[in-house]
């Protein structure tokens, strides 16, 4: 079954925000870019909505090592209930956990950290690939009649 437009994903964090978008079909995640967290967020959140044609958007629930939401969840609740405000548009979490992690290994992995002027900066944008690919599967698994909970 075709997933109807596209999605934005998004690493929230308190100095930056990772975005990702999907393909058309919402099959693949893609690094979008890095901005700040400031008076700017939603404004240059609110362009790439429009531009894009954005019918989604996926937010990474942060926990931690327990498996319980970590320190950043309550921002997060706050940041996402303006983004349903704001925009009028489904908003969904994903679960992540350690994302930025396997985001510096797969951009360290073959040199590819040395093409950015800021690799850490990009790190933000690919964890924000990871949740949204994450969201994905499990929608995708889930309109195809798999069991989800078998993505991980």
């Amino acid at each position: 079954m075709k997933i109807p437009g596209k999605f934005l994903g998004i690493d929230y964090g308190t100095k930056r925000v990772g975005l990702a978008l999907s393909d058309q079909n919402g099959r693949l995640a893609f690094p979008k870019e890095v901005v700040k967290n400031n008076g700017e967020l939603f404004r240059k959140i609110g362009i790439i909505l429009s531009n894009e044609k954005i019918s989604e958007i996926v937010v990474g629930e942060s926990f931690d090592f327990t498996n319980l939401p970590n320190a950043l969840m309550k921002e997060i609740g706050f940041f996402v209930s303006k983004l349903e405000k704001k925009f009028k548009i489904p908003v969904y979490l994903q679960k992540e956990f350690l994302t930025s992690v396997e985001a510096r290994r797969y951009l360290s992995f073959g040199g590819q950290a040395r093409r950015y002027g800021n690799p850490e900066e990009h790190v933000d944008a690919s964890a924000a690939a990871l949740i949204l690919q994450r969201y994905l599967d499990k929608k995708n698994q889930q309109n195809n009649g798999g069991n989800s909970e078998d993505v991980i």
